[in-house]
């Protein structure tokens, strides 16, 4: 399962709509709405959350990943120290880094790749990635229908 900044993940791109993951994935394991009402699919298997945002025509937007067997440019991420992961970044212009901490928790936040490396204990255990705002301040959707 690979990792694409700004593009998506695994198979799915940014701005597919939710028969559009179906016919890849199946049926979620688990399908509800957050408080903003955006349709959230959960599929165990690959240790995947996909978000639909509601004021986008329900694309997809936002994935939360914790597989074991995620890479981000062909490397592991998932297990792997939160400082290692990030020097193999500076050679694909991953550049600033804001830092948030939550008990156990670090968020790692890169904004040009809208990507979020949460570790605890120094090592990752979560990736999260979402869809580019563009410079007309609307998404870059990658999926074209």
């Amino acid at each position: 399962m690979e990792l694409k900044p700004k593009f998506g993940i695994d198979v799915l791109l940014f701005g597919m709509k939710q028969s559009d993951v179906e016919s890849l994935y199946g049926k979620p394991n688990k399908q509800f709405k957050d408080d903003d009402k955006n349709i959230i699919l959960v599929y165990n298997e690959q240790k995947l959350r996909l978000t639909f945002y509601e004021d986008e025509d329900f694309r997809l937007g936002y994935a939360i990943c914790s597989n074991p067997e995620l890479r981000l440019f062909g490397k592991a991420v998932i297990g792997r120290e939160v400082a290692s992961v990030k020097q193999d970044l500076v050679s694909q212009h991953f550049k600033s880094w804001e830092q948030e901490d939550f008990d156990l928790a670090e968020n790692h936040f890169n904004e040009d790749h809208w990507l979020i490396l949460q570790s605890e204990f120094g090592n990752i255990v979560k990736v999260e990635i979402g869809a580019i705002i563009n410079d007309k301040d609307e998404f870059d959707w990658k999926f074209k229908k």
